[in-house]
Order: C-alpha cells, then sequence, then structure tokens
C-alpha cells in the first residue's frame, strides 16, 4: 500500500491474459514456422532447411512470456521431427538439428522469463510514479472562487521517469490563489522537493498578505532542502476582486487570452528561481469576464520537432478560447502531441483559468499596496 493505495504484486510467472503483443508475436511465430515448412516441402524430400526453426522461439520471446516460447519451441520440434524422419528416417545431421532446436528453445524460454520480468517491474514502477505524482498533485476546479480552473499533467515518458513540476489553486481570505512551478530534475527527489514546496504554499497562502512574503517562505523552505545547484522556477498568481497579481521567478510568463489575442504576461523585471532568493516585482492586471489564463512549465515552450518549436502563442486561442477550460487543456494536448508526433522531452503541468466575474471582497482583510496598473518596487 502506497499513500493508502493498494498496490498489487505480481510475479513474472503469474498467468494473466495475452497481451495483444503477445499474441502478434505468437502469430509471426506460426507464420515464421509455416513459411520455413513450405520451403521445406517444395525444397524436396531431404531435409536441408529444419535448423531455421529455431528462430522461432526467439521470435515469440521478443513479445511473449515463457510459456508461448515453449508452445511454439514444442511446435517447431514436431514439424523437424516430421522432416527429419521422412523419408530415409532421421540421421545424425537432422538430429543436431532437432537437438539445436530444443536448446533454442530453452535459451529463448529463459530470455522470455527474464523481459517478462523486467516488463512486470516497469508495470509496477509506472504504478507507483502514478500515484507518488497523484499525491503530490491534487485535482484543480471545476471551481475556484470566481474562476473556473483546470489543470493537467503531460508525461514526456511512458517508462517510471516521473518529474517535478506542481500546481495548485486555492480560494484563501486573500482571493484565488495559484502557482505553477517546475524542479530541476526528476525522479523521486524531484517529487520529494515538488512536496516541500506545495506543503509549504498550501499553508502560506492562507497566511500571507503579500505574494512576495509568500516567495520568501517558499525560497527558504526550497534552500533547506536541496544542494546548492538545485532550484524551483515558479509562478504565484492571485485574483482578488478582479484583479490579477502575479510574480514570477524564473518561470516561463504566462499567456492572457482576451477577445481573440493572446498577450504574455511577463514580470517586470527578471527574477531567479526560488532557492536563489529571489526579489519579485508584481505585474499587476485588470481582468475582464471571460478572460483566461494560461500557466504552462517549459516542458510547452520547449515541446519541438526537427527544430521548430510548438507555435503556443500563434494557436493559444484557437486551440484554448472556447468550450470549458477542461475541453481546452485537453485541445492543447491534442495538438502538442500531434505536432511533436507523441514525443516529448520533458513533462508538461498545464493549467487554465477563466474569470467569470468579481465577488464581493472578504470583509476584515488588508488589501496589497500596490495599484492596479502600477508596478510595486
Amino acid at each position: 500500500m502506497l499513500f493508502g493505495v493498494p498496490m498489487k504484486l505480481r510475479l513474472p510467472g503469474d498467468h494473466r491474459p495475452m497481451s495483444p503483443d503477445a499474441r502478434a508475436g505468437l502469430g509471426a511465430a506460426f507464420v515464421l514456422l509455416a513459411l520455413i515448412s513450405a520451403v521445406e516441402v517444395a525444397d524436396g524430400p531431404d531435409p536441408h532447411y529444419i535448423g531455421l526453426l529455431a528462430c522461432a522461439p526467439f521470435l515469440v520471446a521478443t513479445f511473449a512470456a515463457w510459456r508461448e516460447v515453449v508452445l511454439v519451441g514444442a511446435t517447431a520440434v514436431a514439424i523437424g521431427l516430421t522432416f527429419g524422419f521422412f523419408p530415409h528416417g532421421l540421421t545424425v545431421a537432422s538430429s543436431f538439428q532437432l537437438g539445436g532446436i530444443m536448446a533454442a528453445t530453452a535459451i529463448a524460454a529463459a530470455a522470455g522469463t527474464v523481459r517478462a520480468s523486467q516488463a512486470d517491474r516497469l508495470a509496477e514502477l509506472e504504478g507507483l510514479a502514478k500515484v507518488a505524482q497523484a499525491a503530490v498533485l491534487r485535482p484543480l476546479g471545476p471551481q475556484v472562487g470566481p474562476l473556473a480552473v483546470a489543470g493537467r499533467y503531460i508525461s514526456a515518458s511512458a517508462a517510471a521517469d516521473i518529474g517535478g513540476d506542481l500546481y495548485e489553486a486555492m480560494d484563501t481570505p486573500y482571493g484565488v490563489r495559484m502557482i505553477i512551478g517546475d524542479v530541476r530534475g526528476k525522479g523521486l527527489d524531484a517529487v520529494r522537493l515538488a512536496s516541500i514546496v506545495l506543503g509549504s504554499y498550501r499553508h502560506v497562502a492562507y497566511e500571507r498578505a503579500d505574494l512576495r512574503a509568500i516567495v520568501a517562505d517558499l525560497d527558504r523552505a526550497v534552500a533547506r532542502s536541496v544542494g546548492d545547484e538545485d532550484f524551483v522556477t515558479a509562478a504565484l498568481v492571485e485574483e482578488r476582486g478582479g484583479t490579477l497579481t502575479i510574480v514570477n521567478c524564473g518561470h516561463p510568463a504566462p499567456l492572457l487570452l482576451r477577445r481573440g489575442e493572446v498577450i504574455p504576461l511577463e514580470p517586470p523585471t527578471s527574477a531567479p528561481p526560488l532557492g536563489f532568493m529571489p526579489v519579485v516585482r508584481p505585474r499587476v492586471e485588470r481582468l475582464e469576464p471571460g478572460d483566461r489564463l494560461l500557466l504552462f512549465t517549459d516542458g510547452l515552450a520547449e515541446a519541438r520537432r526537427e527544430g521548430e518549436f510548438f507555435p503556443t502563442q500563434e494557436r493559444a486561442w484557437r486551440l484554448l478560447g472556447h468550450g470549458t477550460v477542461g475541453d481546452g487543456l485537453a485541445s492543447l494536448e491534442a495538438a502538442l502531441l500531434e505536432w511533436v508526433h507523441g514525443r516529448l522531452d520533458d513533462d508538461i503541468a498545464l493549467v487554465l483559468m477563466e474569470y467569470e466575474g468579481a465577488q464581493p471582497a472578504t470583509a476584515g482583510v488588508a488589501v496589497p499596496s500596490w495599484e492596479v496598473g502600477t508596478d510595486a518596487s
């Protein structure tokens, strides 16, 4: 059991339904046996090609487990015996060839067992990775305060590699607050640091009135937990009463979608990632009903094919400007995977929110000192 989720371990020898790959491999092996048999029949009464039957067990071992390998090997031996005995009886040469088929079957069965064990181990790791990722990234939305919100995580690998991309959205006394970030590196160390950042953020987002204070808290949490070369890029967003405030710590700028336009919300000044003591200056915008904001990690900015980057800004409105926010992210993912032919170099975290209109401000909550349309120093 991991994070309260039961995990069933499977031994390589456990019986299970045959996979499509195993069925395809088994079918290909029998086709090969049939072809070799046809060549042998066409060649005449003396057996010349029965040694080639040894290829079939190795073919099926590439896709299936030892049971299928033994089945194909036994069939190959039976075919070899048939051609070897007729019409003149089993010769020394035929005996050696039949022995080669049996040896090949044994070797292929062992190889198939090792391959199946590795495949099971990989499947276990994939399951553990998904559970670990789900424990760090909670589902978003569909509604957080006056915002419709959706989140999406796109993995770059079908293997057990997991990244440190993170996101969160919460309705706090200071408005709706969101974070998106990217931990340097991959694997469980990256997930551990992502969980530290999110754990700290989920606490201080309710306690700090100023986003810059949250950045300082998160920076200290990262500095206590990583080495000198580790860091976390992050963008923090706050929506309060129709006012959008963004602070950026070395992260790709969010995209504002408004009336058919796509506007990168670049920070007033650049700041380093968390872990390097960033000094941030907020960018403040006034939202209009229907505005959408896309937050993303650099896996999207760096997605490319044949050296050409995915045109996120050019396609953003057509992909994200219609339907629900969840539909928009699904459209973006489909277009992205089509662009890169299904091969990404890095994981991608996406958050899309839509502003539906202002709500009354919570009484008794301090309002930040910066004004709409100005930059706080």
